[in-house]
């Protein structure tokens, strides 16, 4: 691989994650799909977290 694309590399999945990051706690925050997916225990322990 050239430098160029290990430049461009970095960045792109530094902001991918971010954004999955901001996403998933906007999901929990909303109560949206993936914390309805998760067991209820943990559900109650991100309530209580987030509250």
């Amino acid at each position: 691989m050239n430098k160029i694309s290990i430049k461009v590399k970095r960045p792109t999945l530094l902001f991918i994650a971010m954004i999955l990051f901001i996403a998933g706690l906007a999901d929990i925050k909303y109560r949206g799909l993936f914390f309805r997916l998760l067991p209820r225990s943990a559900q109650s322990f991100l309530t209580s977290v987030i509250k």
